[in-house]
């Protein structure tokens, strides 16, 4: 390695309540300063006097964005407004509830729904037009221009990820559980209870955007349920059995103030609810398709640390810190109270009353259940943690109960990017399996126009408008547990097809030095000066390794002609001196034209060469600069190794 040096990393935080905290973390080390004393002190000269605990609609703590606004289910207040919250239920416990203060218990039921007992089905619904003009990124999402801090790439992958690489975040989900065995106020399982399942391969079912008008400027709450109920017609679920697992999460745009999430008395960053609740601002929502759960997700970007940017992870690595922790936050919320408050929910009359299970975790930052990264398949996101009644106690990870998964399991093959021409004809077979052998029947979003999609999972058409299209394909069976799949399918204007293919990239190996690329000094090297990592011949790429802050980059340039469909693959081999198995301090990434295309590897991926592959048809018809960087940070060194890079149009 190039070098180490001593780990300390200060970081700083001044509460609204005036409870300053100091924090170095020392590798694995975290030293705590402050009081809550000081937080109580600060609160009782910033703030009025408080009676007794009294009641608005439910509410008690009048801090909680829910006081008077009770449709506002396990909202997650902003960093302010929490502090205030905890320092007033501090001085109000109930000492004489029977249970413990944030034990949550069951609510009976709202129209025979507690939880969410099957296979969750998330649908993003991005609602307006200020959301900016919809393309594909490389993974396959929707993104938008008017979203510069990838917002809908994240939330995307997210729920791609849950249930995947072996994380226990959402296992904590597993002990709540409905049905006509448990009783109203229980705050444990009976024998014989349907659980939630353990939701394995993801949850994603859609995505879709609600280009049709602009976004209201201040969407009433009524507003968000009308257009929750309008997405459940769109993705075809029109019945209430269709909806029984389903959750809409209505994300409004930047620049927007939905149901006044940016007041500075009432503050938050999220609330989910269902389409019933007569509470909501403007009155409950009439379907004719069953109850609907939904989420109001603001873009909550734009408060900043108020709502828990960087709260995980420092610097650029942390701007959608919170963005992640109150999706995560409203969706396991939803998960054990999907018709409010029918599920589990905190019942006690004590100072946390009307709470679910994040609400009591909100913003936890040491000790157990503490905010941290959480890796999925697709990414790692900050997540925060979730109360659990059979700890007592916050928790970000927690065992299967019972072991039990989603009941049968619905797999869709992805068939990988698409290239087509406009105006040739064009089939496509979608293939899928059923854990329980079951038949599937297809549908699919985002499809070019002219082409569609039949019950079995043959997309088939002639393409009439050229562009790059976000394609999501569902596959359900007759139980209702369904599977997806995500690419971009490109129609490009060429005729003629991929006038070019092969590939492109000059000196893919490095074996002549640093001929056709560009980098930063001492990038490109050879076996010679610096021991044996190359994957073959004697040149490579190596970034990093310094142990100290540094970046490094090689890049080169290379035309895409219109109608062809490009891959780029190159290898990448990780060496690395950190030891944490969860966070990510040093970081590689391409990028095309300067915006991040594929993975993001790090310390966290050590390991021997391995190929990795990137779709750039996107870029079909356009000069672009390919460029890999690699950042790491102030101490460990991580050395990043690259070669046979390969560029592939066909």
């Amino acid at each position: 390695m190039r070098g180490r040096t001593n780990k300390v990393r200060p970081l700083y935080n001044l509460y609204a309540t005036q409870e300053v905290v100091l924090k170095y973390r020392v590798r694995g080390l975290s030293v705590l300063v402050g009081t809550a004393a000081l937080a109580a002190a600060a609160l009782a000269v910033a703030s009025p006097a408080i009676a007794a605990p009294g009641s608005a609609n439910g509410v008690s703590n009048p801090y909680s964005p829910a006081y008077r606004h009770s449709y506002r289910h396990g909202v997650m207040p902003t960093k302010a407004l929490d502090s205030k919250m905890k320092v007033w239920a501090r001085s109000h416990i109930n000492a004489a509830v029977a249970t413990g203060t944030q034990t949550l218990s069951y609510g009976g039921g709202v129209d025979g729904i507690g939880v969410q007992s099957g296979h969750s089905k998330v649908y993003l619904v991005f609602y307006g037009t200020q959301w900016g003009t919809q393309s594909s990124d490389a993974n396959g999402n929707a993104k938008f221009t008017g979203d510069a801090s990838g917002a809908a790439g994240a939330v995307q992958q997210m729920f791609k990820g849950i249930g995947t690489n072996s994380e226990l975040w959402s296992a904590d989900l597993t002990q709540w559980c409905d049905g006509a065995g448990v009783a109203t106020g229980a705050t444990s399982c009976p024998a014989g209870a349907t659980h939630i399942p353990y939701q394995s391969g993801g949850v994603l079912a859609g995505v879709w955007y609600d280009s049709a008008a602009a976004s209201p400027a201040a969407a009433t709450g009524h507003q968000l349920g009308v257009e929750a109920v309008k997405a459940a017609s769109h993705f075809g679920n029109t019945t209430a059995a269709s909806n029984r697992y389903a959750y809409y999460v209505v994300l409004s745009p930047p620049g927007t103030n939905p149901d006044n999430y940016k007041s500075p008395t009432q503050g938050y960053c999220a609330w989910h609810d269902y389409n019933g609740d007569t509470t909501l601002t403007g009155g409950a929502v009439a379907s004719t398709v069953g109850d609907v759960a939904f989420s109001n997700q603001p873009y909550n970007i734009e408060l900043g640390a108020s709502c828990g940017q960087n709260f995980v992870n420092a610097g650029a690595a942390g701007t959608l810190d919170g963005w992640n922790m109150s999706i995560g936050h409203e969706w396991h919320e939803m998960m054990s109270d999907q018709n409010p408050a029918g599920g589990w929910t905190n019942h006690t009359g004590s100072s946390f009353n009307g709470e679910e299970n994040s609400d009591e975790c909100a913003y936890k930052s040491t000790g157990t259940g503490a905010a941290a990264n959480v890796t999925f398949a697709t990414g790692t996101f900050a997540e925060q943690g979730s109360w659990s009644n059979d700890t007592n106690a916050c928790a970000m990870t927690h065992p299967i109960v019972g072991a039990t998964t989603t009941g049968n399991t619905v797999t869709v093959t992805n068939p990988g990017n698409q290239a087509s021409t406009l105006g040739t004809a064009k089939s496509l077979q979608i293939s899928g399996t059923d854990s329980g052998g079951l038949a599937l029947t297809y549908t699919a979003t985002g499809l070019p126009t002219g082409l569609s999609i039949s019950p079995t999972g043959l997309i088939s058409g002639t393409p009439s408008a050229a562009g790059t299209f976000s394609v999501t394909v569902t596959a359900k069976d007759s139980t209702n547990a369904s599977g997806s799949t995500s690419f971009t399918w490109t129609i490009s204007t060429s005729s003629g097809g991929c006038a070019s293919p092969g590939q492109k990239l000059l000196n893919p190996g490095f074996e002549s030095g640093a001929a056709s690329w560009t980098q930063t000094t001492g990038v490109i090297t050879n076996n010679s000066t610096n021991g044996v990592h190359a994957r073959t011949g004697v040149g490579y790429a190596y970034l990093d390794g310094y142990g100290s802050t540094h970046t490094d980059s090689v890049s080169q340039s290379v035309t895409i002609p219109a109608g062809c469909a490009a891959s780029l693959t190159y290898y990448l081999s990780i060496t690395t001196s950190e030891t944490t198995t969860t966070t990510a301090y040093d970081k590689l990434s391409v990028s095309v034209n300067g915006t991040t295309v594929g993975a993001t590897y790090s310390n966290l991926n050590k390991g021997a060469y391995a190929q990795r592959t990137v779709s750039l048809s996107a870029y079909a018809g356009q000069a672009v600069t390919i460029k890999w960087t690699g950042t790491e940070d102030a101490s460990l060194a991580t050395s990043f190794f690259v070669d046979d890079t390969a560029l592939t149009l066909s």
